[in-house]
């Protein structure tokens, strides 16, 4: 369901793509989190993807 990012592959995107995957990955993180509430997750290590996937955006933006 949710790939993970190579740093590599995104320190080559501008500033706004790095926002639209930053604020696509929260809304996922979101909806796995209301998911694992209230009905339970196939796959809870898609929470920690999506958070690393997070992480390497969030810095490849800092840095530029």
């Amino acid at each position: 369901m949710v790939d993970v990012l190579k740093y590599s592959d995104v320190k080559g995107l501008d500033k706004a793509a790095i926002d639209a995957k930053i604020a696509d990955s929260r809304k996922q993180l979101f909806d796995i989190r209301i998911q694992k509430t209230t009905s339970g997750v196939e796959k809870p290590h898609v929470i920690k993807d999506i958070k690393k996937n997070i992480a390497k955006l969030l810095t490849a933006k800092n840095q530029k």
